[in-house]
């Protein structure tokens, strides 16, 4: 006991010193009133200024609230008050260590040990929440484990009540290697940063390594604000995918991509820890299913369709049958035999001793069952569509899933798996297909959505199906490919994989074949819907974003794109499609290669991450005015692609800050962000020099009155360029802190404006005056960059 320390706090004497913060030591004492030991808490006396703006009756009176919090996984707060001067809390002893000694003893918890203990703290604070107290503190010192192996939260000193933050002046509260995003910027507290911090707690648990940890706190404060936080690598094998997902989202720097409260986050992990037999999640679509069943086998041709399909399903698949069953099956159809042989015969079979086939046991006997069934079912879906009205969509439609399925084959590095890589990339989009043969109506209506609309916005395919059908596309397909007894490994690869491609070689076979199936489906996409003098640039870019997550070369995409489209033209030939000089599909058949004037060739863009302050980041030299039109043209349509193919919000906003910066030659772009009480833009990530630390400074304050000049340009949503920032027009207009941080002689705003309010800001600025000069032309390009922007976080919150 030091001499400062008296041995004695009102009726409590202190035993034992048990550990020692920055603004608090805790000791072991006496209660002789109720004769048991408790903890005491008490504050340092030069401790008091550091709780600014509050005094130590604040300090108290949220430690009072907290003392009405009980809880089984929260350490109750006897008392608080002040004796001599001196503040302390009274509290529960618990006699176990903290979960931060446990960590440090070993061994590191399994997961399922790990998600148990989370699962405790959660609950803990899903009690305090309920209360409307934020912890701010939330780590691994902070909870202590009883004797039973419990955890229980404790230090709920700086906690905040939500009711009352919206008087609380900004301030940075909390440990720096487990503070929030937001409370780093001196957000008002809110219960998503106790899920940020239990997100890096579980994080840590499960790597046994810090998340964010810097010997400079205030690095750690930053990094909190300008870095994606990820779980590491090397994690056990009790840890997979569906679990990192759940740390991960815990873990997302922008509070609307985090579980929205403690309590659907610990409703995730429970579920994860002890999964329960669910319905069939397709349970919901049955009835909008059945409905459309219905009107399909209104059509006289569907019965038809599905029972082709599903009997040469069963006997492909069938050990018992034999080559004669299924050249019989086929011989029923005429038609359907006539064409399989023309295929047969072209010069894309002769390697398999094709050529001169007259019969269908020949071929089958040649060709194997897998690819004779591959071309079977490919030929009824055209045979369907024949005598359709729209028969020109609906040939480009086929085309279109037949050159997917050609570069599925192509593509696929196993032999015994090719074939089956052909039928599940044809069959991916078969909710699109069937829509397209039995509802043309609703088609359209669909294509309506997805198109931009006057102010550049659209829905994503899967959403405006949804809308239009009562269920997704591929819910649709899904659902009909089990009514034909499609076999799970085919209906796997028709369920389109989410997010970005890996970043490294899928290993497991079905999962590859998923997306093998997408690049090749988003492949054709592209192929059918862009001028031929622009599709080699963006066949290049996709092979880039797919070529490490499928083990293949960037080059072999362009060979397959050769050669399916030799194969294609070969079948159009034997089939006699007629194809009209104004159609798409005449797209698939030309041959890929780049344009003279192909600036996505030259420049090529993707997610430009920040650099860490110790890299060197070259400012680009500025561009002649034609170069610069084309550099923002061709960005413009990649994030257009990128939205279509592979969205992730980060990353489109990240395309879209180093179109500007490489193209205007400027010194550093930032994208700027509202809070979540909608009164401040805040730099969230950046471009260029010195953004790392620049961007959180960025601060626009909406509400102040007068308004400074940003403000003024967010509220009006006024496109701004500044061509002198010390013209003194300008420069009594402007805050001081841009002043003395940003030192711009010149800069450019474009506000971004949802629903008639301010929602971000993309700032960029040159050090020299006059040295950015934009046309029409380039202020059109800045304005549809802008509005990718908007667009993206639509695309993000639906």
């Amino acid at each position: 006991m030091t001499d400062d320390t008296p041995p004695e706090l009102g009726r409590f004497r202190l035993l034992q010193r048990l550990g020692e913060g920055a603004q608090a030591t805790v000791w072991l004492a006496h209660d002789p009133l109720l004769d048991r030991e408790v903890a005491v808490k008490l504050l340092k006396t030069q401790a008091v200024d550091a709780t600014a703006p509050g005094t130590v009756d604040e300090w108290l009176h949220e430690a009072r609230a907290v003392s009405r919090l009980t809880h089984p996984n929260i350490v109750p707060v006897f008392e608080a008050d002040t004796q001599g001067g001196r503040s302390y809390l009274v509290f529960e002893y618990v006699s176990g260590g903290t979960l931060s000694e446990r960590l440090r003893a070993g061994p590191r918890p399994s997961a399922a040990e790990a998600v148990t203990l989370m699962l405790g703290v959660l609950d803990g604070l899903v009690a305090a929440h309920a209360a409307g107290l934020v912890h701010r503190d939330l780590k691994p010192s902070n909870v202590l484990m009883d004797a039973r192996g419990r955890p229980r939260v404790m230090d709920f000193g700086i906690a905040a009540r939500v009711s009352s933050a919206a008087n609380q002046p900004s301030r940075v509260v909390g440990t720096p290697g487990y503070i929030s995003p937001e409370a780093a910027a001196g957000a008002v507290p809110h219960p998503q940063m106790d899920v940020f911090a239990a997100a890096i707690v579980l994080a840590e648990m499960l790597s046994g390594q810090r998340l964010n940890y810097d010997p400079d706190p205030w690095r750690a404060v930053q990094r909190a604000q300008t870095t994606d936080l990820e779980l590491p690598s090397g994690l056990g094998r009790d840890v997979d995918d569906a679990l990192r997902a759940i740390v991960q989202r815990g873990l997302a720097r922008d509070p609307d991509a985090r579980w929205p409260s403690a309590t659907q986050m610990r409703d995730a992990l429970a579920a994860w820890l002890r999964p329960v037999v669910e319905p069939d999640a397709d349970a919901q679509d049955a009835p909008v299913l059945d409905f459309l069943l219905r009107r399909m086998r209104h059509k006289s041709d569907f019965p038809a369709l599905s029972d082709a399909i599903a009997s040469i399903q069963r006997l492909t698949q069938s050990e018992n049958e034999s080559l004669a069953s299924l050249s019989n099956e086929i011989l029923k159809d005429v038609a359907l035999t006539q064409k399989l042989l023309r295929l047969i015969n072209t010069a894309a079979y002769r390697h398999t001793g094709g050529g001169g086939i007259s019969t269908v046991s020949r071929a089958v006997a040649l060709i194997g069952f897998a690819g004779i069934r591959n071309l079977a079912l490919s030929l009824v879906l055209l045979e369907r569509m024949e005598n359709k009205g729209h028969a020109q969509r609906l040939r480009e439609d086929f085309l279109r899933s037949l050159m997917a399925a050609s570069l599925a084959r192509e593509l696929c590095l196993n032999p015994r798996e090719a074939e089956e890589a052909f039928l599940g990339a044809m069959l991916h989009h078969l909710g699109r297909t069937l829509t397209e043969f039995y509802f043309p109506e609703e088609a359209d209506a669909v294509r309506r959505l997805v198109s931009p609309a006057d102010d550049g916005l659209a829905a994503s395919e899967a959403a405006a199906s949804a809308q239009v059908l009562g269920m997704s596309y591929e819910a649709l397909g899904l659902g009909v490919a089990k009514q034909w007894g499609l076999p799970e490994s085919l209906q796997r690869s028709m369920r389109r994989p989410p997010g970005e491609a890996p970043a490294k070689h899928v290993d497991e076979a079905p999962e590859r074949q998923r997306w093998l199936a997408r690049a090749s489906n988003e492949m054709a996409d592209l192929i059918l819907q862009t001028p031929p003098d622009q599709a080699y640039a963006k066949v290049k870019a996709l092979a880039q974003r797919y070529s490490r997550a499928l083990g293949i070369r960037p080059e072999s995409f362009e060979e397959a794109a050769d050669t399916a489209r030799q194969r294609l033209t070969q079948v159009t030939e034997a089939l006699e499609l007629r194809l009209p000089q104004n159609s798409r599909a005449q797209r698939l058949l030309a041959p890929l290669a780049p344009a003279a004037q192909d600036s996505l060739t030259a420049h090529e863009l993707a997610p430009t991450m920040v650099m860490e302050r110790t890299q060197a980041i070259a400012a680009p030299q500025p561009q002649p005015q034609q170069q610069v039109a084309e550099l923002l043209a061709a960005g413009v349509q990649e994030i257009t692609d990128a939205m279509v193919n592979s969205f992730q919000l980060n990353g489109v906003l990240r395309m879209i800050l180093e179109t500007i910066y490489r193209a205007l030659g400027l010194r550093r772009v930032i994208f700027c962000l509202r809070d979540g009480r909608g009164q401040t833009l805040t730099g969230r990530l950046g471009v260029g020099q010195d953004v790392e630390r620049l961007a959180p400074l960025l601060r626009v304050e909406l509400t102040q009155q007068p308004p400074d000049l940003l403000a003024a340009v967010c509220i009006k949503g006024a496109d701004t360029l500044i061509q002198d920032a010390r013209a003194p027009n300008v420069a009594a207009r402007l805050p001081a802190w841009f002043k003395g941080e940003m030192q711009a002689q010149s800069f450019l705003l474009l506000p971004l404006v949802l629903k008639g309010a301010p929602l971000g800001l993309i700032y960029a600025d040159h050090a020299e005056a006059g040295a950015v000069q934009l046309g029409e032309k380039e202020l059109s390009l800045l304005r549809t960059l802008r509005n990718q922007a908007v667009m993206a976080f639509r695309q993000a919150s639906g």
